[in-house]
């Protein structure tokens, strides 16, 4: 099989998989919005937490893993390790736009502020707007082995960024409120309403695979078609 037909595969994959995660998200809107309660404290704008959440989720993921292939890559120099790093930045980008619109729209009814700049915020933005430079370089880059190595270096720095936000709201006075599932005391929702986040954290990691997949796909195809056009001039 060759690259452009394994890419195809993949790409075909990845396109399986986000049909699954729409319906899938359309399956956690309906519970949300009919079969969750609303929560007693926050009133209907909580609800906006079975996005927000299992999105900041997906984008904090994508980031870490784009990390630890940049690490990889440092060690093994391989081109695909590369391809799927920046694939699953661009999701993690794309993700995080959704978190950062999500979070001021919950925040405000319930804060009274859009945006307040604690930890936890300012950490995550940093973060984004990093990997939002991330992907600049590598669009700035022409030369493979250049932009692959300057953009590893980046996306190192997931590896302590990623695990700082999340212990953000234990170190540091702040709105955000605690970790509601990833705590040392076990969930702190009620069961209905954890089911619901814990489907909608499936299906946004279930969206984040088929998008990575789809991205690395092109990406590959990409390579295929300057590989072509360099052999044909040659």
């Amino acid at each position: 099989m060759t690259r452009r037909e394994r890419a195809l595969k993949t790409a075909r994959a990845g396109a399986l998989l986000t049909g699954i995660a729409l319906a899938g998200l359309a399956v956690v809107y309906v519970r949300a919005l009919a079969f969750t309660p609303i929560d007693r404290a926050q009133g209907p704008a909580q609800k906006i937490f079975y996005v927000h959440a299992p999105v900041a989720w997906a984008a904090l993921l994508a980031f870490l893993v784009t990390g630890v292939l940049s690490l990889l890559y440092l060690v093994m120099r391989d081109r695909k390790i590369d391809l799927i790093a920046a694939a699953s930045a661009e999701v993690g980008v794309a993700f995080a736009i959704v978190m950062l619109t999500t979070g001021p729209l919950w925040g405000k009814p319930v804060w009274g502020t859009w945006w307040t700049w604690d930890a936890r915020l300012t950490s995550t933005l940093f973060t984004f707007l990093l990997f939002v430079g991330y992907l600049v370089l590598r669009g700035a880059l022409s030369d493979f082995d250049l932009r692959a190595r300057f953009s590893a270096v980046l996306g190192l720095m997931a590896l302590v960024l990623v695990p700082f936000i999340h212990v953000t709201v234990l170190w540091f006075r702040t709105l955000h409120p605690e970790p509601v599932v990833l705590n040392a005391e076990g969930p702190a929702l009620p069961g209905v309403m954890l089911v619901t986040l814990l489907i909608s954290i499936g299906v946004c990691t279930v969206h984040s695979v088929g998008f990575v997949m789809q991205r690395y796909a092109l990406a590959v195809l990409r390579d295929v078609h300057e590989e072509e056009v360099a052999g044909a001039i040659s």
